[in-house]
């Protein structure tokens, strides 16, 4: 529980919103009644539940985005309903409704929010005693309104900078290791939803480490960049690379399979052998591919996939290797450059 508040922002939002309306809205709902103020009673409670259901949503669910927007909306059309019914008292239940609508929705959206519940009270003016009363309100408003418009959008930047950092590798630009295991996750669910098949692809560049103790960390470093500059110049928009750690990345390849994913092997091989070089000479990449069975879990699937690859290492290098049988695949493939592969 406290990781996924620590985790996720808008979560921790709803969260507070609906405990704040728990501990917060429920003694007035409560005086009212007794009061005989049965409108306003009925109004507080209704806003205290329907708060309080989209947070449940959003726990059970996950959809903190439905929920945020859900809970933007009553909050701030709450606060208005119960200013025009309770009068000046209602009023400063509005001013946390404005700051929480940049935390729940889109800024604009929150905008939207924002200027329409101050627009409607305006308008409305029997909460107010006087103009002077109803100006003050509607300058004081507008600048909460900014100022927690600006807070949003910095605190938004720097989440969405925080993530950027979180799931890409800095020095290739691909998604980490993070990443792949959600994606990995993600087209394990859609293939057993949908039957489309998904491939996975591990490489690893042969000798790195003596690129690296020969050369320099630099030149692998480009050797690194350049090898993902053409898998990715090679694949679809809709594959998925991924630095796995070191000189090993994993390309997730959905709706392939058969001869099909035979040519692409063959095709990625082939460029990789005739553009991948460094200050020494041609470098030489091995490969595993492993087809998602029915029914198979991703630590399987990337078990295959990297035991293909430590066939193809075991083998001579500069290969690829099939953990399935396909049909007109070369599993064992001479190398071009027998000096690499001694």
């Amino acid at each position: 529980m406290l990781k996924r508040l620590r985790t996720d922002f808008r979560l921790s939002i709803i969260t507070i919103l609906g405990t704040s309306a728990l501990l917060g809205v429920t003694p007035f709902a409560i005086m009212r009644f007794l009061q005989g103020n049965h409108v306003a009673g009925a109004i507080d409670t209704t806003i205290m539940l329907t708060i309080l259901g989209g947070m449940v949503y959003a726990w059970i669910t996950g959809d903190t985005r439905r929920s945020g927007m859900l809970l933007a909306v009553i909050a701030c059309s709450g606060a208005v309903v119960v200013a025009m019914v309770v009068g000046e008292v209602g009023l400063f239940w509005l001013y946390p409704c404005l700051v929480t609508a940049f935390f729940l929705v889109s800024p604009r959206v929150a905008t939207f929010l924002n200027l329409s519940s101050i627009g409607a009270i305006v308008l409305h003016g029997d909460a107010f005693q006087d103009d002077v009363q109803k100006w003050t309100f509607m300058a004081t408003a507008l600048v909460v309104s900014a100022t927690a418009f600006a807070f949003a959008q910095r605190t938004d930047n720097q989440r969405e900078r925080l993530e950027h950092l979180a799931t890409i590798d800095p020095l290739t630009g691909v998604k980490n290791r993070r990443s792949m295991d959600e994606e990995l996750d993600l087209a394990a669910a859609h293939a057993e939803r949908t039957g489309i098949p998904y491939a996975l692809v591990m490489l690893d560049i042969d000798h790195f480490k003596k690129v690296n103790d020969e050369y320099g960390h630099g030149v692998g470093d480009e050797v690194l960049v350049d090898l993902v500059m053409l898998i990715q110049q090679s694949t679809r928009k809709s594959d998925e690379l991924f630095r796995f750690g070191g000189e090993e990345f994993v390309l997730l390849l959905p709706g392939v399979d058969g001869a099909g994913l035979v040519a692409v092997m063959n095709n990625l091989q082939h460029i990789l052998r005739k553009k991948m070089t460094h200050p020494g000479g041609p470098i030489t990449v091995s490969v595993g591919v492993a087809l998602l069975r029915h029914g198979e879990s991703v630590g399987s699937w990337l078990e295959r996939a990297d035991d293909a690859l430590y066939e193809a290492k075991e083998t001579g290098r500069d290969r690829v290797v099939f953990s399935d049988v396909m049909p007109g695949a070369d599993t064992v493939t001479p190398s071009a450059n027998p000096e690499l592969t001694a």
